[in-house]
């Protein structure tokens, strides 16, 4: 047996327990992603953290075609000094961020799925101002992302609850 058919021998049966246990891939044909693609209206951004939240959202959820459910959200956020020197001058931020958030049902008004997911990101102060600029900037971006993927896996975690 060569090595590449023992790879695939071996993979093989490292996918037999996930198929005995009902395993379906959450972007597959039957997953549960499915009952989300296109079906979920967010709540419009109004800052440029929302925005980016948002534009991470509607990436891996679709545009809203045939809206079934709405997704509110909250989104807070706080800098922290980080890295301090012995001169009292600051090397390093930490930015901790919130999105608290709500799924409805647009038929029936209920909420269907809910919660909060916290993350944090960082950055260099040292440098040019610029350069500290785009660093937040770029710092801001990452975590508005980082909670949205993380509403994103407690979405598709609800999923297979929702009416086909």
């Amino acid at each position: 047996m060569s090595l590449s058919e023992r790879r695939l021998f071996l993979l093989g049966l490292a996918a037999l327990p996930l198929a005995a246990c009902g395993f379906t891939p959450a972007y597959g044909p039957e997953g549960g992603a499915s009952a989300l693609r296109g079906r979920v209206a967010v709540q419009a951004p109004a800052t440029k953290g929302e925005f980016d939240f948002v534009a991470r959202l509607e990436t891996r959820l679709g545009r809203a075609e045939a809206a079934a459910y709405d997704l509110g959200y909250a989104i807070s956020a706080t800098r922290e000094a980080g890295g301090i020197t012995a001169a009292n001058e600051t090397t390093r931020y930490t930015l901790r961020g919130t999105a608290t958030w709500t799924l409805t049902s647009r038929a029936t008004g209920t909420r269907i799925a809910g919660g909060e997911v916290n993350g944090f990101t960082s950055w260099s102060a040292t440098g040019t101002t610029v350069a500290g600029l785009a660093a937040e900037d770029d710092a801001a971006r990452r975590l508005s992302v980082m909670l949205a993927d993380q509403v994103m896996i407690r979405l598709l975690a609800a999923a297979p609850t929702l009416a086909q």
